[in-house]
C-alpha cells in the first residue's frame, strides 16, 4: 500500500470538502497524486449525486432578498431537516441566492458543480428546486414574505402598492397554495374549458335548460375554479369579506406578478 502522509491528506480536504477517510482513500487509489485524487473524488461526487438523483427532497429552505429595485427568491431543497439545518448546507443556499440576485435565476446552473459536492459530503440528494428575479419599475413596490419558523415556503411580489399592503399580499399568496395567476384572463382557455365540460355532466347540472345551465356553471367556475387558482377572485385572507381584488381596489393597488416557491 502507498504510504500517504497527513500533509497530502490535509491539502486534498481542502480543495475538496471531502471527509478524511475518503481523501486518504483516493490518494491511495491514485498512488499520491494530489490531481488524480480531486479528480477521483470529484468524479465520485457527480456519481454519488447521480445515486441519490431520485430521493424525495422534502426539506430544505426558501431565502429572498430584495435591495436596488430588485428582488430574488430561491428555493433549495434537501431530503432531511437536520441537513436543512447545516452550516454548509446553509452557507450554499446563500450563494445560491447571491448568484440569483446578481444575475437572474440562469445563474443558478453555474452553481451545479458545487451542489453535486455538496450531495456527496452531506450524503443527500440536494438540488436548487426554484429562482426567480423580479425587477420594479418607477412606482412599483417589491415585498416578499418567508413563512416561520421552518422558511420552507416564500414569496415574492411585485405591485404599484403600498410597502404594507404589498406585504400583505405575500403573506396572502403563501396561505392561498393554489394561486397560480393575477387575472382570470391569465388562465388557460383550455383549462377553463376542461372544468365546464365537467361541471356540465354534474348531476344538479345536467337536464337543465341551456340558458340555466351555463349560469349554473359560470357560477360553479367562479367559486370552484378562479376563487382557487386566480389571485383577484380568491376571500382576502386579512378580511374574508372582500375579495382581493376588491381589497386592492380600495388602496388603487395593482399586482403585476408573483413567485411562490415552496420545498415541501
Amino acid at each position: 500500500m502507498t504510504e500517504i502522509n497527513a500533509e497530502l491528506v490535509r491539502e486534498l480536504r481542502a480543495r475538496t470538502g471531502a471527509g478524511m477517510m475518503d481523501c486518504k482513500r483516493a490518494l491511495v487509489e491514485t498512488g499520491g497524486d494530489l490531481e488524480a485524487a480531486e479528480k477521483l473524488l470529484r468524479e465520485k461526487g457527480m456519481a454519488d449525486a447521480a445515486k441519490r438523483a431520485d430521493r424525495a427532497t422534502t426539506e430544505g429552505v426558501v431565502l429572498t432578498r430584495i435591495e436596488n429595485g430588485h428582488g430574488a427568491i430561491v428555493a433549495v431543497a434537501c431530503e432531511t431537516e437536520p441537513v436543512s439545518k447545516n452550516e454548509e448546507f446553509a452557507a450554499f443556499a446563500e450563494r445560491v441566492l447571491d448568484a440569483v440576485e446578481a444575475e437572474g435565476p440562469q445563474a443558478a446552473e453555474r452553481l451545479d458543480g458545487e451542489r453535486i459536492e455538496l450531495v456527496a459530503k452531506l450524503g443527500e440528494n440536494i438540488e436548487i428546486r426554484d429562482a426567480a428575479r423580479l425587477e420594479a419599475t418607477d412606482g412599483e413596490t417589491l415585498a416578499d414574505y418567508v413563512h416561520p419558523p421552518a422558511r420552507k415556503l416564500g414569496v415574492l411580489v411585485r405591485a404599484q402598492a403600498s410597502p404594507e399592503l404589498a406585504r400583505m399580499l405575500a403573506m396572502h399568496i403563501a396561505a392561498s397554495p393554489g394561486t397560480a395567476y393575477v387575472t382570470r384572463e391569465q388562465v388557460p382557455p383550455e383549462t377553463i374549458e376542461a372544468e365546464r365540460a365537467i361541471y356540465e355532466k354534474l348531476p344538479e347540472v345536467e337536464g337543465k335548460p341551456d340558458e340555466i345551465k351555463a349560469k349554473i356553471v359560470d357560477g360553479m367556475l367562479a367559486k370552484r375554479l378562479f376563487a382557487d387558482i386566480v389571485l383577484l377572485d380568491q376571500p382576502w385572507v386579512h378580511d374574508s369579506s372582500l375579495t382581493v381584488g376588491k381589497a386592492l381596489a380600495e388602496h388603487d393597488a395593482v399586482v403585476r406578478e408573483f413567485v411562490r416557491q415552496s420545498v415541501a
